[in-house]
């Protein structure tokens, strides 16, 4: 029996693909779409089959129509676009040629009581004149002025009463015919039950339909466009050739814009009428998955427990800036505090009353810091600060906040107290995420104590974090202190979720730079509640993506964490699991205590504080001022030439553009600092440098080449206790350039330098060398310690050919610093002979040789026994007591990597547990929600509000129907865990 064929493999389809098909069609559908240019033949009416004059652009299938048929057809699609026959093409017209009217009230059928009288809209006789109105052109009343000029469909109704309405659909002209009735309401109320929203009350000429102010509020948040733009494409569907002519009504959307937004919120939060104002930020949409008591977690539960920790961030945005206004006493709020910007009265109290106190940072020189008191002075608002949660980015009710020069600490302390009263009744925990939390939070308290304005109770327990983007640009310390690692409860959070909070909020904000106060605010509430409201309706999607994540990374840090803690005794695990303890629980009295998750053995003097203690010591004569910051400058210098010599060495044969841009760049900073180490050496050296040239100080070193190949042949391989552990490439050898030594004394030699009265100079380069070689054999033990911890968890475990080249990568990424910091101390230690170091320093720093760079990994086994094959070299042991272990440095290496490897695996199990409390919380916040509408249903249905009850029983069901959701998905990723009753 033949077998049948096997159909290919089936490739994905790409984008070219499509494209290529389309080309070979393309001839074919140009052809269709110039035949839709012509009439049909015959050119039938397709309802009654008279003479067909008029085709509906907007219609299906473009049907043409006689003028009785395209006008009664028309009846329910007033706004629709019509091209007249006019015997050789189609141009464009308007339904009110064919003499259609609009009739409010009786559902569109003319009114039986209507009768001859005065009728709203323009009077009788009146002409139009061009505008140019707000940079734009458009018609306004003036008698007498001839407009033969402008297109029929342009031209409004002659010798009739008309409407100008602004649809989706371009500017209509249409003849509106209000209802008559004894009981009739008034004008406006009618348009406004047809669905058209008038521009004034009294004799209004202009209308917006309601799908056209929809329409913007959506391009507005979606896409950023402002009213101006979006105005000028509705000119342009209205008349592509001829937009000028359309009348000008920008300025009348904009204000009917303000409205509508206001209207929108009012309607979506069941307000009736502003008697039942409850709080400030009652028209905003908080987030679903934080806990609220009373809202999403019964208020009876123990709110102590680390799972209802509150963790915010904040931050400022520069990008939302305002331009002082004309006319700042003469404004209208609408909505004033009731949304995300906080209340403008009360807010301006509390800074005319709250001087503004600089606190000098004892960590780095931080922008928000430093321009804390920069003012701009055509600008009333640098920029807003905000706070949001921190773990699903939604912004804080009645929180947001104006600046009036830079960051300042009372602009993000107001922000913070009103976050922290937003429905937190319980809550006992906070996590407070901010770039600058070290300078920040150290007199919070007191600040808040000093002001009648700011609250913030005093049971609150806060602990400060940073983003861990922002950490890295700290002091050192500040990372084991603030960085989310190392909070404890925070889960797996980055702190930095605001940060792409500001992406959204920039696409509105560069068009609320001129516009007045409240409507700026309007804008922006606006803009921060459809945030959260995207957020909320995709929480369930997000917290499933998120737990699904967390399951496979506890699994991961689990598994980490127990290969880690194997290899430790018992002793050492009960210590440092005390340690643990006792820094967590003790960080809020001092953030000192968690310094036990970095290094704790004293290290040998470095040399900045070499360099400090030159400083400090007083000079001798002879001795210029600024001879030890010279020195400095100049061994640093040496480092940077070595490291880019190393960087160049290991790069590929031919690397890419970006790195060759990157290295030329570094080269030429570092000839720039070559040059004026050079020019200032003259002061210092000035003896020295009489009848001198290069050759006759070169006595200490070659040149970097020399360096690297001796590095090359001390730095091989690495040793473990099953064997030689080869490195996974070759560096490709490169051409090294020859660099002219630095005029330092050990490149003068000792002699000499004795001989021109430098002796002073010797013996601090000396002292400075012994610092530099400090630092460098200490970034080669941690280098050293941290390959072997690779080669024990990462490269013996990898159990792929893609795990593996991962692993090799790692691995060779700590090779380059092996050798940087090698080459640096070999330079150390010949420029220490340079300058005559004693016996007992060239003792204690004795030369590298191949086997010290060995790693034998069983050295690195807490319970590993001791063997004579594995003895650690001279530099692992020379900065501790004599009378204490050799091991100690790897001891203490351990420790460090088995702290953050547990740090690791409890975030990752606490943020399981959260996405998992936070995934019933947000069923909680949808049934809460649910029932608040269903109780507004009855009590609307009971006033006799029957629209706002239907409203509300569609706002019930949409909550049912993400609780529903939500449900389906928790059972579809946890079918044996039943969802919990919270």
């Amino acid at each position: 029996m033949a077998q049948p064929p096997i159909d290919p493999i089936r490739l994905p389809r790409t984008m070219n693909d499509y494209i290529r098909e389309w080309l070979r069609h393309k001839e074919d559908l140009l052809r269709i779409l110039l035949e839709m240019e012509a009439a049909p033949s015959p050119r039938n009416c397709t309802k009654c089959g008279k003479d067909g004059v008029y085709r509906c652009t907007d219609c299906m299938h473009q049907p043409l129509f006689c003028t009785d048929c395209c006008r009664i057809l028309h009846e329910a699609h007033p706004f629709h676009r019509i091209q007249q026959w006019t015997g050789e093409f189609f141009e464009d017209s308007a339904l009110h040629m064919t003499g259609f009217q609009l009739y409010l009230g009786h559902n569109g059928a003319p009114c039986p009581s209507a009768s001859p009288g005065p009728e709203h809209g323009p009077s009788e006789g009146q002409r139009y004149k061009m505008d140019t109105r707000a940079g734009g052109m458009g018609m306004v009343e003036e008698e007498w002025e001839d407009i033969d000029e402008v297109p029929l469909h342009l031209r409004p109704p002659a010798n009739s009463k008309y409407l100008t309405i602004i649809d989706v659909t371009g500017v209509h002209f249409v003849r509106v015919q209000p209802c008559q009735c004894l009981d009739a309401d008034s004008y406006h109320r009618q348009l406004f039950q047809a669905k058209l929203c008038a521009s004034t009350f009294e004799k209004p000429s202009t209308a917006f339909t309601f799908a056209v102010l929809d329409d913007f509020l959506r391009e507005n948040l979606e896409c950023g466009t402002s009213g101006m733009n979006y105005y000028s494409k509705l000119r342009r569907v209205t008349s592509n050739v001829f937009p000028h002519l359309v009348p000008n009504r920008y300025r009348e959307l904009l204000r009917l814009a303000r409205q509508w937004r206001v209207l929108k919120l009012l309607k979506w939060n069941a307000f009736q009428d502003e008697t039942e104002r409850s709080s400030p930020g009652d028209l905003a949409l908080f987030c679903a998955a934080c806990p609220q008591p009373g809202i999403n977690v019964d208020p009876d539960v123990d709110l102590d427990d680390w799972k209802y920790t509150r963790t915010v961030v904040m931050d400022g945005n520069f990008k939302a800036e305002h331009m002082h206004e004309k006319r700042p006493d003469d404004q209208v709020w609408l909505m004033d505090g009731r949304g995300f910007m906080v209340a403008h009265p009360p807010y301006q109290e509390y800074l005319q009353a709250t001087p503004h106190i600089t606190e000098k940072s004892a960590c780095h020189n931080h922008r928000a810091i430093s321009q804390a008191n920069v003012s701009r002075g055509k600008l009333s608002a640098t920029g807003i600060g905000a706070t949001a949660c921190a773990r699903h980015g939604c912004f804080y009710p009645h929180s947001v906040v104006d600046f009036q020069k830079g960051e300042r600490q009372l602009n993000m302390d107001y922000s913070l107290s009103n976050a922290l009263g937003y429905n937190m009744t319980g809550i006992k925990n906070v996590l407070c995420f901010y770039d600058i939390n070290c300078s920040y939070m150290k007199n919070l308290r007191k600040r808040v104590n000093n002001s009648p304005f700011l609250h913030i109770p005093s049971s609150l327990q806060i602990v400060p974090g940073i983003g861990i983007w922002h950490v890295h640009g700290h002091k050192q310390e500040c990372y084991a202190r603030y960085a989310p690692l190392f909070l404890r409860g925070s889960g797996w959070v980055d702190g930095e979720i605001i940060e792409t909070l500001w992406s959204i909020l920039n696409i509105v904000s560069a068009s609320t730079h001129g516009m007045s106060s409240p409507h700026r605010q309007e804008l922006l509430d606006f803009q921060m509640n459809d945030s959260n409201f995207m957020k909320m309706i995709r929480i369930v999607d997000s917290l499933s993506r998120k737990l699904k994540a967390a399951r496979a990374s506890v699994a991961m840090a689990r598994d980490a964490f127990t290969k880690l803690d194997e290899a430790v005794s018992s002793e050492n695990r009960q210590a440092w699991s005390i340690q643990e303890e006792s820094a967590l629980g003790g960080r809020v009295r001092d953030v000192s205590v968690m310094d036990i998750f970095e290094i704790q053995l004293k290290k040998a003097p470095t040399v900045r504080a070499v360099e400090l203690e030159l400083l400090e010591a007083p000079s001798q004569r002879g001795t210029r001022q600024g001879a030890a910051s010279w020195i400095t400058c100049g061994l640093g210098i040496e480092e940077s030439e070595i490291t880019l010599a190393i960087t160049r060495k290991d790069s590929s044969k031919y690397p890419s553009e970006t790195k060759r841009l990157a290295m030329a760049r570094r080269s030429d900073r570092l000839a720039v600092d070559r040059s004026r180490f050079i020019v200032d050496g003259q002061i210092y050296l000035a003896p020295l440098h009489q009848g001198t040239d290069a050759d006759d100080y070169s006595a200490g070193m070659t040149d970097v080449a020399h360096h690297m190949s001796a590095v090359d042949d001390v730095v091989s391989g690495e040793e473990d206790s099953e064997g030689s552990m080869d490195e996974a490439a070759d560096a490709v050898p490169l051409k090294m350039t020859k660099i002219a030594p630095l005029p330092l004394p050990s490149n003068f030699g000792i002699e000499r330098c004795r001989a021109a009265g430098a002796d002073e100079l010797v013996e601090m380069e000396l002292k400075l060398r012994i610092g530099q070689a400090n630092d460098a054999l200490h970034g080669l033990r941690i280098a050293l310690a941290d390959k072997a911890v690779a080669f024990r968890g990462v490269v013996r475990k990898a159990t792929s050919y893609s795990m593996r080249t991962r692993a090799w990568q790692m691995v060779n990424s700590i090779d380059i610093s092996v050798r940087q910091q090698a080459a640096i101390y070999k330079r150390c230690r010949e420029a220490m002979i340079a300058l005559g170091a004693d016996t007992d320093t060239l003792t204690r720093f004795q030369q590298l040789q191949k086997s010290h760079m060995a790693v034998h990994t069983a050295a690195f086994s807490q319970n590993a026994h001791d063997h004579r094959s594995s003895n650690l070299p001279w530099f692992w042991c020379m900065d501790i007591p004599r009378t204490t272990s050799s091991k100690n440095w790897l001891t203490e290496f351990y420790r460090i990597h088995w702290l953050r490897a547990k740090a690791v695996k409890d975030r990752w199990e606490e943020e399981e547990d959260l996405l998992m409390s936070e995934f019933h919380w947000t069923m909680n916040f949808f049934k809460f929600r649910a029932k608040k509408w269903n109780k507004k249903c009855l009590s609307f249905k009971a006033a006799g509000l029957h629209g706002a009850a239907c409203y509300a029983a569609r706002q019930k069901a949409v909550y049912d129907r993400l609780a529903e959701q939500g449900a389906s998905k928790w059972l579809n990723m946890s079918p044996e865990i039943q969802p919990l009753n919270q």
